[in-house]
């Protein structure tokens, strides 16, 4: 997860073992999840709320593995 440089190693530093700690502002990466390479071919503009639900669990899934 690359996030104005940051990676899900880095941010992970912020939080404890239990994952408390940290507030992450990803607000680009969301609001933009349907036009990333990731997501544009599965979801597209029409279903940009997928696209942005699916980016978020995806970010979530990362960070945890960082964090453990």
């Amino acid at each position: 997860m690359v996030h104005n440089g940051g990676k899900a190693e880095d941010i992970a530093l912020g939080f404890d073992k239990n994952g408390i700690g940290g507030i992450i502002n990803a607000s680009r990466s969301l609001m933009c999840a349907y036009k990333s390479d990731l997501w544009k071919d599965k979801f597209g503009d029409e279903k940009y709320g997928e696209a942005t639900r699916a980016e978020a669990i995806r970010m979530r899934d990362e960070l945890n593995k960082s964090i453990k």
